[in-house]
């Protein structure tokens, strides 16, 4: 029988253990949720590097987001709340230290070089020039973070597949599931990130038009307010840094859980399809990536699946890295994957868990829709949290949707409930969507508290996104920060 249900917002878990249901406000409020702790990030060292002509407004911009930025508007006063400003004594209690030292300026010739380029040899040699610089800048290992000014003139290429994801960056990305595609969109972000995945620091790109009211952004890209631009950059920041902004609330009597989640991907050459896994430690958020083994298309329903020994192999691998980080096993595993399992999956999967002796082992197939709406009296779409149970194994989710607490719908297209569908159902459906629907929370790239896709997944795609471009035998940096 169809029956639904509209799930109460989560909580997060901010400084001094309080809680609050959208990250800007709790951080306002209570700062972040490692305040106090020892390895908390109180000064992040910066290290600045990208055309000359935009570094000099850029840091201003940053030393202007030292003070509060105004909210803007009235209107919605939850949805677009002011930046309360970044140092040690207000919002994340952090401040950002920049030098001379730590800046590296791209010479106008390597500019003239990446404009002259034909595409798309401007992407590739933009790409180059920008690695010789951060290595340089990276060698005495005086900075915790970079940010990288990317080239106005350089344009994203579109390989055999023109449609593309928005750099990860950016402000915001609707979240998508994408099916694994051939060779598909070559942009700055992926290839600069793959080419930097064995420094220990992360980078994170920036656009003109971020911190430039007068440049406008590119075709196909908006620009939020400023005060959600401090945001998003700062929290983004602060988590490359080491920090932890927020936490999912846990009780003391949940058993540890380690959270998996799984996608594919084809090299960049469309000759192989492979698997990435983005691992999810507790509430924390922090993730370590386990890349898996090969993926072959499956003839009945086209989709990629994984051997027996090849889903037995990726969970033992995940779960030797959560032994690595915390030096236990967990009592539970949440797993979840971009397509339907297979038998052969679920064993393997299985068969990895009883080897460990893990306890529970929880399955949930996230599709990127259903084929079921919801709607409500009046024009306004469905709340966010609105659970509608089709079956035993079959659930429909808005994780997207009107949101009493900013008292409209923040969307700009008519949301679509995510599917979920239980392996083997171990909870009630209502337990099961709540977890995920908290897990959408713990997005560091957005500030507002209405993410699409659970972590899990989230992680999953934007790693695949830069692994494509890393040969099999390249190392890789485990920390999910690397690839956001």
């Amino acid at each position: 029988m169809i029956s639904s249900v509209i799930l109460d917002e989560p909580e997060l878990e901010f400084g001094g253990a309080a809680r609050h249901i959208d990250p800007r406000f709790g951080i306002t409020n209570y700062g972040p949720a490692d305040l106090g702790a020892a390895d908390a990030p109180r000064a992040i060292r910066v290290g600045l590097v990208g055309p000359a002509d935009q570094l000099d407004g850029l840091r201003r911009w940053l030393e202007r987001c030292r003070e509060p930025i105004a909210a803007k508007d009235e209107k919605y006063p939850h949805l677009f709340p002011e930046f309360p400003g970044c140092d040690t004594d207000r919002g994340l209690h952090t401040t950002l230290v920049f030098s001379d030292r730590n800046t590296r300026a791209i010479s106008s010739r390597d500019l003239r070089a990446i404009e002259t380029a034909g595409q798309p040899a401007a992407l590739t040699k933009a790409v180059s020039i920008y690695t010789e610089e951060i290595r340089t800048l990276t060698d005495e290992n005086r900075v915790d973070v970079l940010l990288v000014a990317r080239p106005e003139q350089l344009i994203d290429t579109a390989g055999r597949s023109a449609r593309g994801p928005k750099e990860a960056d950016e402000l915001p990305a609707r979240d998508t599931l994408d099916e694994p595609p051939p060779a598909q969109f070559a942009n700055f972000h992926d290839l600069l990130k793959a080419r930097l995945l064995h420094l220990r620091q992360p980078i994170q790109i920036i656009r003109r038009s971020t911190w430039d009211e007068a440049t406008r952004p590119p075709e196909g890209h908006s620009r939020q307010d400023e005060a959600s631009r401090a945001w998003n950059l700062h929290v983004a920041l602060y988590y490359k840094a080491g920090g932890v902004p927020w936490r999912l609330l846990r009780s003391p009597a949940d058993l540890t859980t380690c959270y998996v989640g799984v996608a594919f991907y084809r090299s960049d050459d469309g000759s192989s399809l492979s698997t990435s896994v983005a691992q999810v430690f507790n509430e924390r958020g922090d993730g370590v990536i386990v890349r898996g083994g090969p993926a072959r298309i499956s003839r009945t329903d086209r989709q990629p699946h994984l051997a027996r020994a090849d889903a037995h192999a990726l969970l033992v691998h995940a779960l030797d890295a959560y032994r690595r980080e915390h030096h236990t096993a967990p009592a539970g595993i949440v797993l979840h994957k971009t397509s339907a399992f297979t038998d052969d999956e679920a064993g393997g999967f299985q068969d990895a868990a009883d080897e460990r002796f893990i306890d529970t082992l929880e399955m949930s197939w996230i599709t990127s829709s259903e084929g079921a709406a919801a709607f409500r009296p009046g024009d306004a779409p469905p709340l966010r949290g609105t659970l509608v149970t089709l079956g035993e194994r079959e659930l429909a989710l808005y994780a997207t949707g009107s949101i009493e607490f900013y008292r409209t719908y923040p969307g700009m297209y008519i949301p679509r409930p995510i599917g979920i569908r239980p392996v083997t159902p171990t909870r009630n459906p209502r337990e099961l969507a709540a977890e995920v629907l908290a897990l959408t929370k713990m997005n560091w790239n957005q500030t507002r508290l209405d993410g699409r896709l659970p972590v899990t997944l989230r992680t999953a795609n934007q790693v695949k996104s830069v692994l494509r471009f890393c040969p099999p035998d390249q190392a890789v940096a485990t920390r999910y920060a690397h690839y956001m």
